[in-house]
């Protein structure tokens, strides 16, 4: 069973830095592009950053871009948001996603779409307080 488990999450202070993980557990991430997503009370679930499935393509929100840093490494099985200069407003709820169509490796380049990933993890926390 295809299973994604995002870890990482907490709670820092302005301007600090947190890596997220996305694990995957029954499948081989290696064919699979990824998204990271975040949701904040009351908003829209929105894109972060996304990456294809052989990581020659990424793409970041413009309000992360210079600020987060998506990368894989397949050997672990494992997709990280490095998010370092965090604001308040990065405060959220963030999803990992995962789809193995060849369309989402294309679509990953112009848009981080969340009717675009099939597979979802549960979210992890990030809080960004003083």
């Amino acid at each position: 069973q295809l299973q994604l488990v995002e870890s990482g999450g907490g709670l820092v202070q302005p301007g600090g830095s947190l890596r997220l993980s996305c694990a995957a557990s029954g499948f081989t991430l290696e064919s699979y592009s990824i998204g990271w997503f975040r949701q904040a009370p009351g908003k829209e679930r929105e894109g972060v950053s996304c990456i294809s499935s052989g990581g020659g393509t990424t793409n970041y929100a413009d309000s992360v871009k210079g600020r987060f840093t998506i990368s894989r490494d397949n050997a672990k099985n494992t997709v990280y948001l490095q998010m370092n200069s965090l604001k308040p407003e990065d405060t959220a709820v963030y999803y990992c996603a995962a789809d193995r169509r060849p369309i989402v490796q294309a679509l990953c380049a112009i848009r981080i779409g969340p009717a675009d990933f099939a597979s979802w993890g549960q979210g992890t926390q990030v809080t960004v307080s003083s």
